[in-house]
């Protein structure tokens, strides 16, 4: 899977869970690596994606949050 869409995928996994889901949750779904998702989710979050994140957790999108146009 190449990481542009391995990226999508991460934050349609996000926007469809209503509870934080941890990293390691993530890691087996994508079949990556749990480091891999850490930097998934920093490039995410410097794109302007709305991710809550806290240790022992999970991550969780902000509620009400859209992707802008990709162009």
């Amino acid at each position: 899977m190449s990481r542009s869409k391995r990226l999508l995928t991460l934050l349609d996994l996000l926007r469809q869970s209503r509870r934080p889901i941890t990293a390691r949750q993530l890691a087996q779904q994508l079949n990556v690596s749990v480091r891999s998702i850490y930097r998934d989710i920093a490039t995410l979050q410097e794109q302007g994606a709305q991710i809550e994140g806290e240790a022992g957790v999970g991550y969780q999108m902000a509620s009400g949050f859209w992707l802008p146009p990709l162009n």
